[in-house]
């Protein structure tokens, strides 16, 4: 296949956009939690892949990228501990089976409704940053009841992390991160146990949607690659920097994309 110089030029500049944004998301997902989103949203813009594709496509480096973030907070101690081992075991099983789920309601809508619920999701996220940096409220304790309640919750967040991540292509830190840290859990150890359920959750998405014939593996590919890099960046940034400046940026820019893809 042979392009004009113009459509070359194009190309180019799309995949650049395409590999800093995975780059910026890799850092996002190992700080903070929200940064794969990024990646999805580049897919969904700056291609022209179905909205099934968008999200196969993102799953399948969210498998990676989990890989790695697991290993990096291994080794930093995070995943080391009882407690966190068993909030990932149970975000992970309860999330594979929501995955599941949200592949296939996928497969059921058209891309429009995917962009306006991607853009929606963005914005979702970038209130629940922005309200929790600015008023300053303290996570509370519940993960600090009775084994059944922590369970139980546990298992709740798990499914419906797993099927936002399965529907949108998200993968999962960009929503347990958030909801982990409001029920109590410190920053590091929910982004760490995060991480694993994404290995899970985004593997089994980018099953179903392998199956279904729903995966670009060279966009993968590309975006991929940065995003580990970022991933690397990101744990080390994690563990020097407070994260509370980074939030608020990201806030502003995921909610300045869900604006344009709904525009």
């Amino acid at each position: 296949m042979q392009f004009s110089g113009e459509a070359f030029n194009e190309m180019s500049l799309w995949t650049g956009a395409l590999i800093l944004t995975a780059l910026f998301a890799g850092v996002g997902i190992t700080t903070v939690g929200p940064g794969g989103v990024f990646v999805t949203a580049a897919l969904y813009q700056f291609t022209d892949l179905s909205s099934a594709a968008v999200a196969g496509t993102a799953s399948a480096t969210f498998v990676a990228t989990g890989l790695v973030g697991s290993a990096a907070y291994v080794r930093s101690g995070e995943l080391e501990t009882g407690p966190v081992r068993e909030t990932a075991l149970i975000l992970s099983g309860a999330g594979v089976a929501g995955a599941l789920f949200g592949t296939r309601l996928n497969l059921l809508i058209g891309k429009q409704l995917f962009g306006g619920l991607l853009a929606a999701f963005l914005i979702g996220v970038a209130i629940l940053l922005t309200y929790r940096e600015t008023t300053g409220i303290e996570p509370g304790r519940i993960l600090e009841g009775a084994p059944r309640l922590r369970w139980g919750l546990l298992t709740a967040v798990g499914g419906s992390v797993g099927t936002v991540g399965g529907l949108l292509g998200v993968g999962g830190p960009v929503v347990a991160v958030p909801t982990l840290v409001a029920l109590g859990v410190p920053m590091l150890e929910a982004v760490a146990a995060a991480q694993v359920q994404s290995i899970f959750l985004s593997l089994f998405a980018a099953i179903g949607y392998w199956s279904a014939g729903a995966m670009d593996v060279t966009l993968a590919v590309i975006a991929g690659v940065p995003q580990l890099i970022g991933v690397v960046v990101g744990w080390r940034l994690a563990h020097r920097i407070s994260p509370q400046w980074l939030r608020l940026a990201l806030a502003v820019i995921l909610a300045g994309i869900g604006a344009v893809i709904l525009l």
